[in-house]
C-alpha cells in the first residue's frame, strides 16, 4: 500500500465513524460498508488501492486480528455463569456443530467432483464457525429474550476455538494424504500442534492472569497498562506456542479461557481495548477482504459455488440446529432464529485465508472461492435481515410470553463482541 492507499482508508474510516450511530438503527451494517467499499476501491473495482493479501502488512493484520478475537471471545465466556445456562449453548456446540460440519461435507463432494473427503471436510470446517457481530442486533436488541441471545453468543465465542484443533488435523490429512490407516502421523501431529498449544495457553493464560491479579491487587499497576497487559498475556502466548511447535491460535484461545478463570475481575480491560482496536482491525480485515478477494472473485461464481453458499448458510445450519434442540422445548420460531443467525464472516475469512497461503492443493483456489462466496452472502443476507427480524421475533416473543415459556428463563447476561 503507498501513502496515498493510507490516507483514502484513513478517510473512509473516518467518514463511516462519524454516521457510525445512525447506522446502527438500520439494516446496513459495518461490514457491508466495509466489504462494499474494499469491492468498489479494490482490484475487481475502480483499482485505485493496491491492497494485496500476499503483502506481510495484511498477513500480520490478519493474524493478529485473529489471535485478538480467539483471546476476547474467550476471556468474555465466564464458565461459572455458563454452568448455569449450558443447555442450550452445549448442544448448539456439541450436537449442532458437527452436523453442520457433516452437512456442509456431503454438499461439498456432491457439488464439487475435484474435492476428495478432506478437502469438503476442510471447506466445511471453515465455514462452521459463526460470527454474531455480522448481526449485532441479533445479541443486542433488548426485545429478544436474554436466554436464545446469550445462547446465539455463547456459541458465536466458542464455536471458532473448538474448530481450530479440527481445521488443523483436517488441513494437515488435506495437504499431505494422510488417511485413517496411518494413525502414528496424525497422533503426533496431534500431540505437537495442538497439544503444545492447549500446553502453552494454559500456562501463559493462567500464570499471566494469576500476575496481574497479584501486583493489581496490591496497588501496583497503572489502569490502561493493566489492559494492555491483559492483551500482552495472548500475544505473547501465541508467540510462545508457536516457537515451540505448537498452534499458536489454539493457544490465544486456550489462553484467553484461563485467563478468566484466574482473573475475571480484571477482564474488562480487555473488553473495553478489545471493542475498540478489535472492531477496528476487524472492519480493516472486511475491506482489505472486499478489495483484494471478494472483488476479483466476482467473476468467478459458478452455480455449483453458489449452491454451496446458499446451502451452508441455510440447510446445513438451520437442519443441524433443529435436531440439537430437539428436547429443549422451545418454540419453532425460536428454533428458527437460532438456526437462520449463523452468520460466517471473521473467522472464517481468517481461516481460508491461512489455508490459502500454507497449503498446497490442488483445489485450493476453488475451496477459497467457496469460503469468499459463502462470507459475501452472508454479509449481505444476515446483514439485511438482522435488525427485521430480530424486531419481528422480538415482538412475536412479547405478545406469547409466558412463565412456563422455556425463552423466558432468565439468564445472566454476558459482554458480547
Amino acid at each position: 500500500m503507498e501513502f496515498w492507499d493510507f490516507a483514502l482508508v484513513s478517510g473512509f474510516v473516518l467518514a463511516y465513524a462519524l454516521v457510525s450511530r445512525r447506522l446502527e438503527t438500520t439494516p446496513v451494517t459495518g461490514p457491508m460498508v466495509f466489504v462494499g467499499f474494499g469491492i468498489l476501491v479494490g482490484s475487481g473495482g475502480l483499482d485505485s488501492v493496491e491492497i494485496g493479501m500476499d503483502e506481510g502488512a495484511v498477513r500480520v493484520l490478519a493474524e493478529a486480528t485473529l489471535v485478538l478475537l480467539l483471546y476476547t471471545d474467550a476471556i468474555r465466556i465466564d464458565l461459572r455463569r455458563l454452568r448455569k445456562q449450558v443447555e442450550i449453548p452445549a448442544r448448539l456446540l456439541g450436537i449442532g456443530l458437527p452436523l453442520t460440519v457433516l452437512a456442509g461435507t456431503g454438499a461439498a463432494l456432491l457439488l464439487f467432483p475435484d474435492f476428495g473427503l478432506w478437502e469438503a471436510a476442510l471447506v466445511a470446517a471453515i465455514l462452521a464457525p459463526t460470527d454474531a457481530a455480522l448481526g449485532q442486533a441479533v445479541v443486542a436488541n433488548p426485545r429478544v429474550p436474554i436466554r436464545v441471545r446469550q445462547a446465539i453468543n455463547v456459541e458465536s465465542g466458542l464455536n471458532d476455538g473448538i474448530m481450530l484443533p479440527v481445521i488443523t488435523l483436517v488441513l494437515a490429512f488435506a495437504a499431505t494424504g494422510v488417511d485413517l490407516e496411518t494413525p502414528r502421523y496424525w497422533t503426533e501431529f496431534a500431540a505437537e500442534q495442538i497439544g503444545y498449544g492447549v500446553l502453552a495457553g494454559v500456562a501463559g493464560g493462567y500464570l499471566g492472569g494469576r500476575l496481574i491479579r497479584e501486583f493489581a491487587g496490591r496497588g501496583w499497576m497503572d489502569g490502561a497498562f493493566r489492559q494492555l497487559a491483559t492483551l500482552a498475556v495472548g500475544v505473547g502466548t501465541f508467540a510462545f506456542a508457536e516457537a515451540i511447535g505448537g498452534n499458536g491460535f489454539v493457544a490465544a484461545f486456550v489462553a484467553g479461557m484461563a485467563f478468566g478463570a484466574a482473573a475475571r475481575d480484571h477482564c474488562a480491560g480487555a473488553y473495553d481495548f478489545a471493542e475498540d482496536e478489535g472492531q477496528l482491525l476487524a472492519l480493516l480485515t472486511f475491506l482489505f477482504f472486499g478489495a483484494s478477494l471478494a472483488g476479483p472473485a466476482l467473476d468467478d461464481l459458478t452455480w455449483r459455488i453458489a449452491a454451496y453458499a446458499l446451502l451452508s448458510l441455510t440447510v446445513a445450519r438451520m437442519i443441524p440446529v433443529a435436531v440439537s434442540l430437539v428436547g429443549v422445548r422451545l418454540k419453532p420460531p425460536t428454533v428458527a432464529y437460532i438456526g437462520w443467525f449463523g452468520p460466517r464472516g471473521l473467522a472464517s475469512i481468517l481461516f481460508g485465508l491461512f489455508v490459502l497461503e500454507d497449503a498446497e492443493l490442488p483445489v485450493a483456489d476453488e475451496l477459497f472461492l467457496v469460503v469468499i462466496w459463502t462470507v459475501l452472502a452472508s454479509v449481505a443476507l444476515h446483514g439485511l435481515t438482522s435488525v427485521w427480524l430480530s424486531e419481528r421475533y422480538g415482538a412475536w416473543f412479547e405478545r406469547h410470553e409466558t412463565a412456563h415459556m422455556r425463552e423466558a428463563v432468565e439468564v445472566e447476561e454476558m459482554p458480547t463482541r
